[in-house]
């Protein structure tokens, strides 16, 4: 079973920065794609940035220029660098990975922006 643990949300103002991070475990496969989304209450939970373990990012259109995924392969964590945050980003923030074709969910992070 994996495990996705998530940290670094917290509350911040408009036009902040803050990382958050993902640490997968109980795999001996180092998970193939890792992605962030995010959920507010009563709305789905929508795609932020994803990143294979090839090397390609991508993102949703809202967050493009100012948030920044990546990974450490080794250690198989991915990060979230949000930066120029605004309050329509305030949601909880989960981590996805997906080992031999299954996916894996964290707890999430709550993540406020304040205006």
């Amino acid at each position: 079973q994996v495990h996705l643990v998530e940290s670094g949300g917290g509350l911040v103002q408009a036009g902040g920065s803050l990382r958050l991070s993902c640490t997968a475990s109980g795999t001996a496969f180092g998970p193939r794609t890792m992605a962030w989304y995010r959920q507010t209450p009563g709305k789905e939970r929508e795609f932020v940035a994803g990143a294979s373990s090839s090397g390609v990012t991508n993102y949703a259109d809202s967050v493009k220029g100012r948030f920044t995924i990546s990974r450490d392969m080794r250690k198989n964590m991915v990060f979230l660098q949000m930066n120029n945050l605004k309050p329509e980003d305030t949601a909880v923030y989960y981590c996805k990975a997906n080992v031999v074709q299954t996916s894996f969910w964290g707890q999430g992070t709550q993540v406020t922006v304040s205006s």
